[in-house]
């Protein structure tokens, strides 16, 4: 695995480096699942210093990390081919870190605001390679119901675990959030659970006791993870890793009683997403004992529940004067009294059924107008084509994101919102024109219907983007197993994806067009040109093609050349 050959950057065989690493991945993999640790340990230790391990560490940190023009407290950002190759070569884990960099981010909605720590390039570095190691183990681990900030596995599972278990019965939720979970996280019993090699557990301290630089100040970190590094998703997963299993645990198994009754049929149902969870069954008092176990498990890592934030509350109907239903990722949770659901009428002829419907919360359908409106008020004085090339994107990610549930009622109020929002533009910008002129102007008939547009552009509606629903992910599977038809077939059919996007991700097989590799978890995919807009190509599926981001750097390059060519010719 190791090798003596130093690559240019712009030369390397990427193929072959990610076959290899992914082969060492599914050992690991392989390994955990057989109980095998002294295998596990003899790998990742050959995993870490593997020098294609190290190519890809560098190049996920300083190529496709959003994150790669962020500096940490040495000021280093935006790497060149020869940086990286030169990080690649001093690359070695060592337990000497520099301090993290403190930054403020603002709450959407909120005057808080969320504190990130930013680590030095190398320590990223360092952190994704070690990732690269103990993820796999870890993914052979975890529970079935954790699905934030893991490979393959997204908001939209969560949902479709949370429909599926309520979809048949009416139940009591509690709706838990975990107060500060990456700021206060116990390290040594972090660094116990982890239970890696002395030498991996010497670096991640290191880490997690660098300190933090804010205003030229260091201060100690003596507990949390900082939320930002490469590494602290995992830790906070491997954290929270044995809830779901402690709480099931504590209930009875169901069993038929004397009078052919069964006594409690049902453990509660633990969802969690990072360290937003809800905990579901049909008996309240079951879920009050639930939560008292919670809390009991949590303070073995530092950890308490949010008081204001946790709520018990019921699916269908008000509870201690809270109304039915609740809030889960931007979602609404509920069901509604109905004659033609589940259930069955009384006597008298009133409903008893139910059916449940989950929708954009009514705090996400808030902050998409409040950032619309805001984008409005800025560009009064802008053209049609320029606030058309604003909105358009914010409404294709919204629209996306709640695209695969009960969402086409409120697509069709956004859509009337944003009219009114352009309506009010339109007003402002011509005082002295009259209203139907006004809407000549700015609406035209475009298939049969009247839409904000010109010659040049056309503004999207969320009622357009079509309900596309959402098969959740199949137990404890993971990336790691090799199953790759399963999991190129998953990422193709994701929600994210426009209808031309995934027409064009489906005739490639899930693969990129340029290295012919499986799109894996996580992975960047950008859509590109295949003959460049410059040299007369169009902006047509045929033209079109799914690379990696990485690969789209090198094409990108390769096409400037061209274009160079072409202009001197």
């Amino acid at each position: 695995m190791s090798t003596k050959t130093v690559y240019e950057w712009n030369t390397i065989p990427w193929k072959q480096v990610e076959k290899q690493v992914f082969k060492l991945q599914k050992r690991i993999y392989r390994a955990t699942q057989r109980g095998n640790q002294v295998e596990v340990r003899k790998l990742q230790r050959l995993l870490t210093k593997s020098y294609y391990a190290k190519l890809l560490a560098v190049r996920r940190v300083s190529q496709d990390n959003q994150g790669k023009k962020t500096a940490g407290v040495d000021g280093v950002k935006s790497l060149t081919p020869t940086q990286r190759t030169q990080l690649v070569q001093r690359l070695k884990l060592d337990d000497r870190a520099k301090p993290i960099r403190r930054v403020y981010i603002p709450k959407p909605g909120k005057q808080e605001k969320r504190t990130l720590g930013i680590p030095v390039m190398e320590d990223r570095a360092k952190q994704a390679l070690v990732k690269l190691a103990l993820e796999p183990e870890w993914e052979a681990k975890f529970e079935p119901n954790s699905y934030g900030f893991r490979p393959a596995r997204s908001v939209h599972d969560a949902i479709s675990a949370i429909r599926k278990t309520i979809d048949r019965r009416c139940k009591f939720v509690l709706d838990a959030d975990i107060e500060q979970c990456f700021d206060k996280i116990n390290q040594n019993a972090l660094l116990d659970k982890l239970d890696c090699s002395p030498h991996l557990r010497r670096v991640i301290k290191s880490w997690l006791k660098s300190g933090v630089m804010d205003n030229g100040r260091l201060f100690p970190t003596e507990q949390g993870t900082p939320q930002g590094s490469v590494i602290s998703p995992l830790l906070a997963n491997v954290t929270l890793h044995g809830m779901e299993t402690y709480i099931r645990k504590a209930f009875p198994v169901a069993k038929k009683l004397s009078d052919g009754k069964r006594m409690n049929p049902y453990a509660p149902m633990v969802i969690r997403y990072a360290d937003d969870l809800v905990i579901i069954h049909p008996e309240l008092k079951e879920v009050i004992k639930a939560k008292e176990l919670l809390e009991e498990w949590l303070k073995q890592y530092g950890l308490k529940l949010k008081a204001e934030k946790t709520k018990i509350i019921h699916t269908l109907n008000s509870h201690e004067g809270k109304k039915p239903g609740f809030d889960f990722l931007g979602f609404n949770v509920r069901q509604y009294r109905t004659s033609k659901g589940r259930g069955a009428k009384s006597p008298d002829g009133t409903p008893l059924g139910y059916s449940t419907l989950i929708k954009p919360s009514l705090e996400s359908i808030r902050r998409l107008k409040t950032k619309l409106k805001e984008i409005v008020v800025r560009n009064y004085s802008g053209g049609q084509a320029n606030l058309i090339r604003l909105l358009n994107p914010i409404i294709r990610g919204w629209a996306n994101y709640f695209r695969t549930e009960n969402s086409a009622e409120t697509f069709h109020q956004v859509d009337r919102a944003i009219f009114l929002m352009l309506w009010g533009w339109g007003l402002r910008r011509h005082r002295n024109k009259g209203k139907r002129w006004i809407y000549v102007k700015y609406w035209q008939r475009v298939g049969g219907a009247l839409r904000f547009s010109n010659q040049e552009s056309l503004l999207l509606q969320a009622s357009r983007i079509g309900i596309r629903h959402h098969n959740k992910v199949q137990g404890t599977r993971s990336p790691f197993d090799g199953d790759w038809v399963y999991w190129s077939r998953r990422m193709s059919k994701a929600p994210k994806w426009a209808p031309r996007e995934f027409k064009i991700l489906k005739a490639q097989q899930g693969k990129c067009a340029m290295c012919k590799l499986y799109f894996k978890a996580g992975d960047l995919i950008e859509f590109d040109h295949k003959i460049p807009t410059r040299l007369g190509g169009k902006h047509e599926v045929n033209n079109l093609q799914a690379l990696h981001r990485h690969c789209h750097d090198e094409k990108t390059a390769l096409d400037g050349s061209l274009v160079a060519l072409c202009q001197q010719d």
